[in-house]
């Protein structure tokens, strides 16, 4: 599957979750993305209990959830920085279309996103 859904436009507002196994860690590839403009901005929650299968065993973790927002035209870009910086071999990223929302802030994840770093 690619990161980009045909018939989307570049410029289309994303909300990627991305689940890591510490703050820390999810603080830290944060800081990579909003500093390399390839996402506005990103939080960071912490406290969050994933149960999961993994090597055909059921599994549970503490985890921290991070969420950025971007554009239809980086995740691609996105997913392998945050590849390149995880500590799993298999990260949860997931991108989701911003469907709405206030039209100040879609613009602002826009025009952050085509900064020159």
């Amino acid at each position: 599957m690619t990161a980009q859904k045909q018939g989307d436009s570049k410029g289309d507002p994303r909300f990627v979750y991305i689940t890591a196994p510490s703050r820390a860690e999810a603080l830290r590839i944060a800081r990579a993305l909003v500093k390399d403009r390839l996402a506005a901005s990103a939080n960071v929650l912490g406290g969050a209990r994933s149960v999961y299968w993994w090597r055909g065993k059921m599994a549970e973790a503490d985890e921290a959830v991070m969420v950025a927002k971007t554009r239809a035209g980086l995740v691609g870009k996105l997913i392998r920085r945050v590849k390149s910086l995880h500590s799993y071999t298999c990260p949860a990223i997931m991108a989701l279309p911003i469907l709405n929302g206030n039209p100040d802030y879609l613009k602002w994840i826009d025009a952050v996103t085509r900064e020159k770093k």
